[in-house]
């Protein structure tokens, strides 16, 4: 018999293990979670017996998840959204509950389902998953896309309907006779508790957080948040209602303080922690002998919620006006199952509603779903080009107004992204007579600066498409301005492919990914941590009584030592042609095949002494930073180099040099 510690410490491994994997193969972590339940769990491996008690600390993780929802709940946000939230959600939830009740009363001869099954059924079917889905879309920067919005305004309401849906199927458990006194008296207590949520208890939880945060213990601060969440939580549940109802009016409660993003930042590490200890018992409940022995009703539940739902959501986005592609993007977005499934499917197995058999098929393809939904969402745009004919064309019109934008301007900057970042490069590049074009996936920020007559346009940096029509091939260089790293690497591939000598500066948050990104081609990478840094220590030292002079330089001499592109650039010598001085610059030279560079090292060919310093070698993709005097050059290798123009232009003469017809063979043999 496995001790209470012994388990939790086999499941805090299997879980850092399954995490740490699939963070390698960039899968959501919950699927992870997910996994290690699958091969754990005791209808698995059997490692981890079926205890009741991790049951109960995983439920605390819903708990905490229903609590962060209603942190995040606000009547401003829901009236900007409330067409995708109360018309698209609210058609979706009801759509697919009703299509599940119909289809259970056509299949009821065989399958003898009761209708409040349906309901529930079609209830748990109905849910999405947003923590898989908001994820996908952050990292493919589509948050703000239409589709996006569509998505995350029907996640919203999914998260809402979850607790009308609890109280639903646990009245479900009584009599019919007593199913409608059931629904008035859950009604009752719910509208009571919001009544007190919008009268009493945001005057009420204001007071009283000022007071804790006022004692200037954090100790204290995070103490209060665990007990308002887990003492509104046991409140509820006393009053007949779910634990998860009470942690949402409290993260509702807390919404409408000043100390919200303070609470959110509190809890998180509990809610992370808690919920991931509730997908691995998700987990733990899959039955894969169900798999072998029922494999057509699992593959049946899992193609046919998965198809309906993308239909479904489909034609209701359509109806709601969106264009075909949008509407099938917000379909496949949301065609997968959703962990709040779960909660409800747990609601369901307690009022034993169904059978078990039945349920763990159920449960087994929407664990498959949730596991299939990163690659249906990754390759959204494939399907829906195979399945849209309008689409090619709505795609053919985004790429001809960035091309309109583009096509009399050479010699442009590429900016990607024109949030903050991209619209203060924007005005220095304008300032000093530059032009650029930016490419953003906000509508209404590229709107508002189009009208304004700036050089925006929408379009995703990240596909190949969109930088060929900004006029990548005639462009001096490109910037990425927004801190994520993933569409970095694919904005780099893109551009290695198309022009792998231009330069690009990209923005990140901090240097974890800096050597990968410099590899990748990036010609410098800023983090912002090391910008504020060396602002918070200039100040400091300045506050301290250290001269400007000395801070200064100071600065100089760490940005020198950290950026190899402004090496030089802060000593007078080397200003902008103001003082009559001319300015180092960078200069890409790619070597061609018949070259007499090709097979000689560096220090051969005497760049050092023309006053040019090679620094780096980009080969078959990667970049070598600062090689080697002694490194031999081969065909096709981009050196790149530093130096006045003069010497520039001599380093380039000696790097382009074709070698004499009869030095082809010493050139082939030295290679």
């Amino acid at each position: 018999m496995i001790s209470p510690l012994e388990m939790t410490l086999f499941l805090l491994l299997a879980s850092v293990v399954g995490v740490v994997l699939f963070r390698y193969l960039n899968l959501p972590p919950m699927l992870g979670y997910l996994t290690v339940g699958i091969l754990v769990g005791p209808r698995s491996l059997g490692i981890v017996p079926d205890t009741h008690g991790a049951q109960n600390l995983a439920e605390f993780g819903v708990v905490f998840l229903m609590f962060s929802i209603g942190l995040e709940f606000s009547l401003s946000k829901l009236r900007a959204m409330r067409h995708a939230v109360f018309g698209l959600g609210l058609s979706q939830v009801l759509g697919t509950i009703v299509v599940a009740l119909l289809l259970g009363l056509v299949l009821e001869p065989w399958v003898h389902i009761t209708w409040q099954a349906c309901v529930a059924l079609g209830g748990a079917l109905a849910m999405s998953s947003t923590a898989i889905v908001s994820k996908m879309l952050s990292e493919r920067l589509e948050i703000e896309s239409e589709h996006g919005r569509n998505i995350l305004g029907v996640l919203l309401f999914q998260d809402l309907a979850v607790v009308p849906l609890l109280i639903v199927i646990a009245a479900f458990g009584g009599s019919s006779a007593s199913l409608v006194e059931s629904l008035g008296t859950a009604a009752v207590k719910i509208v009571l508790a919001l009544g007190i949520l919008l009268i009493v208890g945001q005057k009420f939880m204001t007071r009283w957080l000022t007071i804790v945060a006022r004692r200037r213990s954090q100790e204290l601060f995070v103490l209060n948040v665990l007990l308002i969440t887990l003492g509104a939580a046991f409140i509820t549940d006393k009053f007949g209602l779910s634990l998860a109802l009470g942690a949402f009016i409290a993260g509702m409660l807390i919404a409408e303080t000043p100390y919200k993003h303070q609470v959110e930042e509190d809890i998180k590490p509990f809610r992370d922690v808690l919920l991931g200890l509730f997908f691995v018992t998700t987990g733990m409940l899959l039955n894969p002998h169900v798999i072998w022995q029922h494999p057509l009703m699992v593959a049946a539940f899992f193609f046919g919620p998965v198809v309906l739902k993308a239909v479904l959501i489909t034609a209701l986005t359509r109806i709601f006006g969106a264009s075909p592609g949008v509407a099938m993007r917000t379909g496949l977005g949301l065609a997968q199952a959703g962990e709040f499934g779960f909660v409800l499917l747990n609601l369901i197995l307690d009022k034993h509603l169904v059978d078990a058999t039945l349920l763990q098929a159920i449960l087994a393809a929407m664990l498959l779903s949730m596991l299939a939904a990163p690659f249906l969402i990754q390759n959204a745009d494939r399907i829906v080009l195979r399945l849209s004919s309008t689409e090619w064309m709505q795609q053919s019109l985004m790429m001809t107004r960035i091309a309109t934008q583009s096509i009399k301007q050479s010699g442009h900057v590429i900016v990607c992204g024109y949030g903050r970042a991209g619209q203060n490069l924007a005005r220095m590049l304008e300032y000093e007579g530059l032009s650029y074009v930016a490419l953003d996936l906000d509508p209404d920020r590229v709107a508002a600066a189009a009208a304004a007559g700036e050089s925006v346009v929408f379009g995703d940096a990240a596909r190949r498409e969109s930088l060929v029509a900004a006029g990548i091939h005639r462009a001096a260089a490109v910037a990425i301005t927004y801190a994520n790293t993933q569409s970095a690497f694919r904005v780099l591939r893109h551009i290695h492919e198309l022009e792998p000598t231009l330069p690009v500066i990209v923005r990140t948050v901090d240097d974890a990914d800096l050597e990968r990104l410099l590899a990748a081609g990036a010609t410098e990478v800023i983090p912002e941590i090391v910008e504020g840094s060396l602002m918070l220590a200039s100040h400091m030292l300045v506050l301290m009584g250290v001269p400007m002079r000395r801070v200064v330089r100071r600065v100089e001499e760490l940005r020198d030592e950290r950026y190899s592109l402004l090496r030089g650039y802060f000593h007078g010598t080397d200003d902008a042609g103001e003082d009559g001085h001319e300015q180092v610059r960078l200069q890409s030279v790619p070597v061609d095949e018949r070259a007499d560079a090709v097979g000689r090292t560096l220090a051969e060919l005497g760049l050092y002494e023309l006053g040019v310093e090679v620094t780096a070698i980009r080969r078959h993709g990667i970049r070598g930073v600062e090689p080697d005097p002694s490194t031999k050059l081969r065909e096709a290798d981009i050196v790149v180099l530093r130096g006045l123009p003069e010497q520039l232009a001599q380093a380039e003469e000696r790097l382009s040099r074709h070698r004499k017809p009869g030095a082809a063979g010493a050139g082939a043999a030295a290679a």
